[in-house]
């Protein structure tokens, strides 16, 4: 296998290859990153050219792009294009968006050259000792680099986390709503912090506590795991926790962003996705959130609950409650792009992909994967029998949380838009009706009635 980047994730994919037996043959379009690894390859071949790279591989080639999303890319791709022959096959695992991929697999495809746009999600650990794969491309060139892939792949109970998802833009489009999903567990969970710290008043020992044992319950999940670590962990440059040295702005790279916009193209609601990236764009407005904390009033300082552990379960329900949420609200957005795009997504195979290896991995997810397969998988995670079992029995805790925050005055817009979307899916009528009299009022744009065909205007 031939790889182009030897940033973090490109050298560690490599040695992940190694480790497993495949031949890495290694460049960078930096000199001085390539110069750096000519002195100490270790165990990669490193190329000097690209040209030497494409000849030094066996043919049919295959080639794993692994540098910046976006213009570096399609440079790379432009290069390697007139040095390769018909069914080789270039492999993009950056986070491109899904659009570039489809671009770039239609324009490579005319010149008879495959190309797959690999999601890969674990960082740094992930692709040293197994990462979550989602592929999109040509069902015959991915069975011809798929025994590479499935090799390097997370496993979870022997099976690798790998698998083709659909073709050309469908894995970048799935790692896409991966890191979506990825933001609202992320949101869900800081939410419940401020609320634990703030409310229930337990300390960092305690709240570590808490989600340490959280993590033996069906909430766990990797992000639950690392955040008992996080809080836990004392400041090495002061003293107290180090978590509280830590300015509260959160960055982002705009995987979350585009899976919003994504999902808002297709009509597909998901307020808790979208809630998650607006909530980062709050948190950036750190001087604004300053100033306005001085002039603006809030309610009266939180009273510690009386029942401090009953408080804590209705916290991790309410968690367990909105992260089935946003596996419902990002599950509908793929489903909809595969209808759209004529995408075959298993989505059992995604939630399987999904079990190791990448960050929102979780112990939903085996119940996840088998509540979508089958002949008839429903139109939505919440119809499974299980999920909407499970999301019934924990919802007072669910709703005592949200209630509770509010009444202190603590923004929880993750958990709340996440209630709010349970209550409006499951409601079998909503109050557009008056929404839609409103339009044909000041626009004329007609309505429909419930109790005869046709459309109908009323001069109001």
């Amino acid at each position: 296998m031939g790889i182009v980047g030897l940033g973090v994730m490109g050298h560690n994919l490599a040695l992940n290859m190694v480790d497993k037996g495949v031949r890495a043959v290694v460049y960078d379009p930096w000199p001085q990153v390539r110069a750096r690894f000519a002195e100490n390859p270790g165990p990669l071949e490193v190329a000097d050219s690209l040209a030497a790279l494409v000849e030094a591989l066996p043919s049919p080639r295959s080639l794993l792009i692994m540098v910046k999303a976006g213009e570096p890319v399609d440079d790379v791709a432009a290069q390697l294009a007139p040095l390769l022959s018909p069914g080789d096959t270039l492999i993009d695992g950056g986070n491109s968006h899904y659009r570039d991929t489809m671009r770039r697999e239609a324009s490579l495809r005319e010149k008879g050259l495959n190309f797959i746009g690999l999601g890969v999600s674990g960082g740094e650990e992930g692709a040293r000792h197994g990462p979550s794969l989602m592929a999109g491309g040509d069902e015959t060139a991915y069975a011809r680099v798929s025994p590479v892939l499935e090799a390097i792949a997370a496993r979870h109970e022997g099976a690798p986390c790998c698998a083709l998802v659909g073709s050309d833009g469908a894995g970048h489009f799935v790692k896409m709503v991966h890191n979506g999903i990825e933001y609202a567990v992320m949101q869900l969970i800081s939410e419940i912090y401020v609320l634990l710290r703030d409310v229930a008043g337990l300390d960092y020992p305690a709240m570590a506590r808490v989600f340490r044992d959280w993590n033996e319950t069906t909430v766990a999940s990797y992000l639950v795991e690392i955040t008992a670590g996080i809080l836990d962990r004392a400041d090495d440059l002061g003293s107290g926790p180090l978590v509280e040295k830590i300015l509260d702005k959160a960055g982002q790279k705009g995987t979350g962003q585009w899976s919003s916009e994504a999902a808002l193209s297709l009509g597909v609601p998901t307020p808790t996705i979208t809630e998650a990236v607006f909530a980062r764009n709050l948190a950036a407005r750190k001087d604004e959130r300053v100033a306005a904390s001085a002039a603006l009033a809030g309610p009266d300082a939180a009273k510690r609950p009386d029942d401090v552990d009953g408080f804590v379960e209705d916290a991790r329900r309410a968690l367990l409650c909105g992260t089935v949420i946003a596996y419902a609200q990002g599950l509908a957005t793929i489903a909809a792009a595969a209808n759209e795009r004529g995408w075959a997504v298993d989505l059992a195979a995604v939630a399987g992909v999904w079990r190791a290896g990448c960050i929102i991995r979780a112990r939903l997810l085996d119940d996840v994967m088998h509540a979508f397969e089958g002949p008839e998988p429903p139109a939505n995670l919440l119809l499974a029998p299980y999920f909407g079992a499970l999301v019934a029995e924990q919802q007072g805790g669910w709703r005592r949380i949200v209630a509770d925050a509010v009444r202190a005055g603590v923004p929880v817009p993750g958990l709340s838009s996440a209630l709010a979307y349970y209550d409006g899916y499951r409601s079998a009528r909503l109050g557009a009706n008056l929404i839609q009299a409103q339009r044909d009022c000041f626009g004329a744009h007609s309505y429909e009635r419930t109790d005869r065909p046709g459309s109908f205007h009323t001069e109001w």
